[in-house]
């Protein structure tokens, strides 16, 4: 009866120990899928939004000379295309030619009045005051002076001074100095046009930020799918509580998913820093100009990019900050991690070792995976403050110049995983304390 009990228990351990790795081991896939797809779509917001604002940077916008170019041609072409004169002004500007021309007559006249001493002088003043009957003229000036109003006014010499005042305008331009952010942003914006299969700023700017809208949805549905796992290893704790056959493997598998946390929350994006003007409007010539969604600075980064950025820097004290977080906020979190399996799984002679027990059990006051996570948030709250500081300051609203600043920073998904990492970790180190057979301390 004994030897039955004996080998029903084995065989009961066993299924349920089978059992437990197989729902570990398909919960781990999910769970590296979820952190696969997220970094995928992270490393894909991060790219598409570095091209938005490549293509709506300030100086392919407000600061470029092509683009004002466009703008005031436009302005021209349309004021004087669509010029109307309302009554008194024609009758001011009948008045004003009436003028000119009794000038010119006069001048006219003055000249043929000078005495002169030639022969053929004088038969030229005799012909003109014999047939040119000069207060004949000046009465039908008021009649020359609306027909050259009349003239000015016709829909197709409007036309024809509006073809004239632009190439008068692009000759000016051509005779200015050269933008070369024109080169550049024209170079820019075909290889945008190829990159999404677009023939339009304004599709471009469309597909973009509908791009961005549907990425930013699916990594949080990531992030949060991430999460749930970990809710789901940490319940299973809670149930085999008191099973402590399964505790060893159930902190291993444990363990796996924190490596996955830590490996994603490393390499997604964790702060973006997104700053620019939303809409600039201003008159001139009597008409709106139109500047939106200037960008005046935009960065993304992730801890592993903070880190590389800081190293190959020139400046001594840059790759000593970056050399200490790649130490404490990297490798000692994941000798932490390995230590702790080591530790458990090991015999005791191994599981005793000096440094085994160090990176298991203390290496967490000198781990700055939590620092980090403390730093980047004091770090967004600082920034993001002075930047809705400075940006509010531009805002301006009145008849002839509104301004509108928008400030997009934020933290990412990236910072979510690498925060349920730390305290993963720290609920881990606590269980581990509990559950080891050998000396903790």
């Amino acid at each position: 009866m004994a030897s039955y009990k004996q080998t029903h228990s084995v065989k009961g351990f066993n299924v349920t120990r089978l059992l437990l790795i197989l729902g570990l081991t398909a919960l781990l896939a999910c769970e590296g899928y979820f952190g696969y797809r997220l970094n995928t779509l992270s490393d894909q917001q991060e790219q598409i939004k570095e091209d938005y604002s490549n293509i709506n940077n300030i100086t392919f916008g407000l600061f470029s000379v092509d683009q004002w170019h466009d703008e005031v041609a436009g302005i021209i072409n349309h004021q004087v295309r669509n010029f109307t004169m309302t009554k008194q002004q024609k009758k001011q500007l009948q008045t004003e030619v009436e003028e000119i021309i009794l000038a010119l007559i006069n001048k006219a006249q003055a000249l043929l009045d000078k005495p002169t001493k030639s022969v053929g002088g004088k038969l030229k003043k005799f012909a003109v005051k014999t047939f040119v009957d000069t207060d004949k003229i000046k009465a039908q000036v008021p009649g020359f002076a609306r027909n050259i109003i009349a003239t000015i006014d016709n829909p197709k010499n409007k036309k024809q001074l509006s073809t004239l005042a632009m190439g008068k305008f692009s000759a000016v331009e051509k005779s200015s100095a050269i933008d070369s952010a024109i080169s550049a942003k024209n170079v820019e914006i075909k290889k945008m046009y190829r990159k999404y299969h677009v023939s339009t700023d304004d599709s471009l700017n469309e597909k973009l930020t509908a791009s961005l809208d549907s990425i930013r949805k699916t990594t949080y549905n990531y992030s949060f799918g991430m999460l749930g796992c970990i809710v789901i290893v940490l319940s299973l704790w809670w149930i085999f509580r008191k099973r402590v056959d399964l505790h060893a493997t159930l902190f291993v598998m444990s363990l796996m998913f924190a490596f996955i946390l830590l490996a994603v929350g490393l390499m997604a994006s964790m702060i973006e820093v997104d700053a620019r003007i939303k809409s600039l409007d201003f008159v001139l010539l009597g008409e709106h100009v139109v500047f939106k969604n200037q960008v005046l600075f935009f960065q993304s980064k992730s801890i592993l990019d903070v880190v590389h950025v800081l190293i190959t820097q020139p400046a001594v004290d840059s790759i000593l900050v970056g050399v200490l977080i790649l130490v404490f906020s990297i490798l000692f979190p994941i000798m932490k991690l390995s230590s702790t399996g080591i530790h458990l799984l090991s015999k005791k002679k191994l599981a005793e070792n000096k440094i085994i027990k160090y990176f298991a059990f203390q290496s967490g006051k000198w781990s700055m995976a939590d620092v980090i996570v403390i730093a980047i948030l004091m770090v967004y709250i600082g920034l993001n403050g002075l930047l809705e500081s400075q940006l509010s300051s531009l805002n301006i609203k009145s008849d002839a110049l509104t301004i509108i600043t928008t400030n997009n920073t934020a933290l990412q998904p990236g910072y979510i995983i690498f925060i349920s990492f730390v305290l993963y970790g720290l609920t881990l180190s606590t269980i581990l304390k509990f559950i080891t057979p050998h000396d903790s301390h």
